[in-house]
């Protein structure tokens, strides 16, 4: 069997043959710690943290014992374009800067720093600037579709140029997922966290025209994806709408205006015959679940073990082997010992059992993770799981 062939045999309770060991990246601090330490050449480590990691990442996978990564993923662009100019507002004296950036919000950048960037304003503030700036840049387009680029195993390609090629290959070895876009992350992303609550009491139906732009252009993209031609093993979302207490949108809005639009576009993925259909949203996420699980997303990715303990396990129990998953590893047990990675996989190897659950590092590996541990987790999960 390939990779492919046995990760959608897993996730449709299945059988196959043997269970493919799964990663979701590396941080590029991790990368550059590894490199230092010697486990990889200069080249190797210049390979790693240039471009996109699914294809310079290759060698660095094998070499580690994995097989692949979860997230190969075809990515339309769904968002405003064209960008806004990204501009230099503000020279800070510890050498940092006030930055405009392409979805008009005002982050801190600072050399070195790592992480999600402070924000300090936002472009879109109200009716007027999203009927005049950002409406016109939500319009779909083919070169939406045309300019993304495509993972073909040793390169990568841009799908008007030999990755549609690729695409279409039905007996290929590795999954690819079609980014549906996000039907509120992304909304968030442009008028932050903060903004967003308020405009959600003071102009409730702006915030619903903008869900209804957002989710037809995601909707178009997806469409013309998959009209191309291209066969698509999984359709996959991206929101991180929740953090750890629960979700930063109130379940009943997010239902009744969100749902919907989810439900049209898993309905046109289902036409194709795509059945599984995958969302990353971080956080406790309890209170979305059954909302994305009745509107025909069924595979959590990632499920974070986090301070709150997530678990297939105690979802299967409530909504039933309609939910799948991807993730779940406690990926911080590679900064440990053998007896705490072996505890681990014992405890994922059980979940296993369960069907319909790919074990998988939540998030990229971290750089408190040590080489020789990673390497002792695959190959202690392979084992385990081939026993």
């Amino acid at each position: 069997m390939t990779n492919r062939q046995r990760i959608l045999a897993a996730l449709n309770y299945k059988v196959y043959d043997t269970l493919p060991i799964l990663h979701f990246g590396f941080l590029g601090e991790t990368i550059t710690k590894w490199k230092n330490e010697g486990h990889l050449t200069g080249d190797e480590y210049r390979n790693a943290m240039s471009g996109d990691a699914d294809v310079r990442l290759e060698g660095l996978t094998k070499r580690l014992g994995f097989d692949l990564a979860y997230h190969r993923v075809f990515s339309p662009n769904t968002r405003i374009s064209p960008g806004f100019e990204t501009k230099v507002i503000e020279e800070l004296p510890d050498g940092s800067r006030k930055i405009s950036n392409a979805w008009g919000v005002v982050v801190l950048q600072k050399d070195g720093a790592t992480g999600i960037p402070m924000e300090f304003d936002h472009l879109l503030k109200g009716r007027k600037e999203w009927d005049e700036l950002f409406l016109p840049r939500m319009q779909f387009n083919m070169e939406r579709i045309s300019g993304a680029w495509v993972n073909c195993e040793t390169e990568m390609k841009p799908f008007h140029a030999g990755g549609l090629e690729y695409l279409k290959q039905p007996n290929r070895e590795n999954h690819y997922l079609l980014h549906c876009g996000s039907l509120y992350g992304a909304i968030r992303d442009t008028v932050g966290m903060e903004n967003l609550c308020y405009m959600l009491a003071d102009d409730p139906n702006l915030v619903v025209e903008m869900i209804d732009v957002t989710a037809e252009l995601c909707y178009q993209c997806t469409k013309a994806a998959l009209e191309s031609g291209a066969l698509f093993d999984i359709g996959h979302f991206w929101e991180d709408i929740c953090f750890r207490n629960g979700p930063l949108v109130n379940p009943k809005f997010f239902a009744q205006h969100v749902g919907p639009h989810y439900k049209r576009i898993t309905q046109l993925l289902h036409s194709y015959g795509i059945n599984l259909v995958s969302l990353d949203c971080d956080g406790m996420i309890d209170a979305l679940l059954p909302i994305w699980l009745e509107n025909g997303v069924n595979v959590m990715f990632p499920i974070e073990v986090g301070t709150w303990g997530a678990n297939i396990a105690d979802w299967r129990k409530q909504y039933g082997k309609q939910v799948l998953g991807v993730g779940g590893m406690r990926k911080h047990v590679l900064a440990q010992d053998y007896a705490a990675i072996d505890q681990e996989v014992e405890r994922l190897v059980r979940l296993v059992d369960l069907g319909g659950f790919i074990p998988c590092p939540d998030h990229r590996i971290a750089d408190d993770a040590i080489w020789e541990n990673v390497q002792y987790y695959t190959d202690a999960l392979r084992k385990a799981l081939d026993r």
